[in-house]
C-alpha cells in the first residue's frame, strides 16, 4: 500500500510517499481502508516530534480518518468487512490502509460521507469531550468560552449551546465576536475595550470557562467564576501558560481540569467512541457543519501540512485518498 511517511523528525519537506507493507490487524483491532484524513496542526507537531504522543519514525501522520474496514482482528464481533467508520488515533491515517483499536471505532451513519465524517472529530471531539467529560457542564450553566473564534473555541460554542448552556463568547475584536454569534452564543465580551471580570459577573458569573488562550484572559477570567466552577484548559494560543493560584481554587470550591483529547484513543477508546457517535448524529441533525475548505491527494499532503503550519488555511483542510467517499 502507498503510505506518506516519516523517516525522520523534521518539516513536511522531509514527508514523502512510499510503498509500505499492509498492515495485519491484531486481537481487538480493524484494519479500515482509508477515505480521507483530515488536517490538523497537531500533526505538524507530531512529525517535528514536538507532540505529546511522539512515535517513532518511520511512521505516517494524520490523527483523525474515515473509511471502510477491510480486515477485522480476532475477538472484534461488532464491526465487519466493508463497514463505513470514523475513528481517531495517535497518527497513521495519511495512508491507504491504517490498524486502529476497534473500540474507537464509530459507524458512520446514513446521511453522512467519509471526508466529512474525517472533518470534525479533533475540534469538535475536544470540545465535546472537554465540556462532558471533564468540565460536567450543566443544562442552564453560564459557560464563558476564550477565544471563542478560534477552532476549538467555536466549536465550544456551538455544543456549549447544544448541550443548554448560557454561551458567554469572549474574544479580542468584534469580528470574531460575530463570527461567535452566528455560531450561537448569547452573549458576547470584547476584552480588549471591556474589563472581562465586570463583564462576566454583570451577566451572572461564570459556570464553566473553557480556555484555549491562557495568558491574560484566563487570569481576568478566573475573578468572576462561580461557587464550584470548573476550569477546563485546553491549550495556550497566546503563548503565555497561566498560574492558577492554589487560594483561589481553594476558597470557591474550583475545579480546574485538563483536556488532553489526544490521549483517548489509548487511555481510553470507548469513552472518545461514545463521545463520536453523539458528534456524528448531531451532525446528521444538522446540528453544526464543518467547513471543509480544500481537498487534497496524499501525494499533496505535504503541502496540506505546509499550509496548516503557515496558518494560511481557513477552514478544515482534507487529505482525500478516494473519489467514492
Amino acid at each position: 500500500m502507498k503510505a506518506l511517511i516519516c523517516t525522520e523528525y523534521g518539516g513536511p519537506e522531509k514527508l514523502s510517499v512510499q510503498d509500505v507493507a499492509t498492515p495485519t490487524p491484531g486481537p481487538g483491532q480493524i484494519r479500515v481502508r482509508v477515505h480521507a484524513c483530515g488536517v490538523n496542526f497537531a500533526d505538524t507537531l507530531v512529525i517535528q516530534g514536538l507532540y505529546q504522543v511522539k512515535p517513532e519514525p518511520p511512521f505516517s501522520p494524520g490523527l483523525e480518518l474515515a473509511g471502510q474496514i477491510s480486515a477485522v482482528g480476532e475477538g472484534v464481533t461488532h464491526l465487519k468487512v466493508d463497514d463505513k467508520v470514523g475513528s481517531v488515533a495517535s497518527h497513521g491515517g495519511m495512508a491507504e490502509e491504517v490498524v486502529v483499536d476497534a473500540k474507537g471505532a464509530i459507524p458512520i451513519p446514513k446521511g453522512l460521507s467519509c471526508t466529512e465524517a474525517a472533518a470534525f472529530p479533533v475540534a469538535y471531539g475536544t470540545s465535546h469531550l472537554g465540556l462532558w467529560h471533564r468540565a460536567k457542564l450543566q443544562p442552564g450553566e453560564n459557560l464563558l468560552v476564550l477565544g471563542a473564534s478560534g477552532g476549538v473555541g467555536l466549536t465550544a460554542v456551538q455544543i456549549g449551546r447544544e448541550m443548554g448552556a448560557n454561551v458567554i463568547a469572549a474574544a479580542s475584536t468584534d469580528a470574531k465576536l460575530e463570527v461567535a454569534r452566528e455560531a450561537g452564543a448569547h452573549h458576547l465580551i470584547n476584552y480588549e475595550k471591556e474589563d472581562i471580570r465586570e463583564a462576566v459577573l454583570a451577566l451572572g458569573g461564570a459556570d464553566v470557562i473553557y480556555d484555549p488562550v491562557g495568558g491574560a484572559a484566563l487570569k481576568n477570567a478566573m475573578r468572576a467564576i462561580n461557587w464550584e466552577g470548573r476550569i477546563a484548559v485546553i491549550g495556550f494560543a497566546s503563548g503565555d501558560i497561566p498560574q492558577i493560584p492554589a487560594n483561589i481554587l481553594l476558597v470557591k470550591n474550583i475545579s480546574a481540569v485538563g483536556v488532553f483529547w489526544g490521549a483517548y484513543p489509548e487511555k481510553n477508546p470507548s469513552l472518545m467512541a461514545a463521545s463520536l457517535k453523539q458528534l456524528m448524529q448531531w451532525r446528521v441533525e444538522g446540528k453544526f457543519e464543518p467547513h471543509i475548505s480544500k481537498l487534497y491527494s496524499l501525494e499533496e499532503a505535504p503541502q496540506a501540512l505546509m499550509d496548516i503550519a503557515a496558518r494560511k488555511s481557513t477552514g478544515k483542510l482534507v487529505v482525500q485518498l478516494c473519489d467514492d467517499c
